[in-house]
């Protein structure tokens, strides 16, 4: 249950910006400077962040069943709640 909670986290943070990229497109991105900051925020963590943590990642499950293109792409979804909890789920 814990893990499922920590994983829709980023998911929501994906959603955030789906929901923001598709307002923003039909001109009806909100004028409100918080929601507009925590845009940015949520896409520097979820495109920068996640992507740096794909080495350590890979590092970490390496020997494991899981691929690395498999590690690569569910970290840059999940980010660290992904490859941390592996050795939980």
């Amino acid at each position: 249950m814990k893990v499922t909670v920590l994983r829709a986290i980023p998911v929501l943070g994906w959603l955030y910006l789906v929901v923001g990229l598709l307002l923003a497109a039909g001109d009806r991105a909100p004028a409100n400077r918080l929601l507009r900051a925590v845009f940015w925020i949520d896409a520097f963590l979820s495109l920068v962040v996640h992507a740096a943590q794909i080495p350590a990642a890979l590092k970490a499950t390496a020997g494991t069943a899981h691929s690395p293109v498999k590690t690569a792409t569910m970290t840059q979804i999940f980010g660290i709640t992904w490859w941390k909890t592996q050795e939980i789920a």
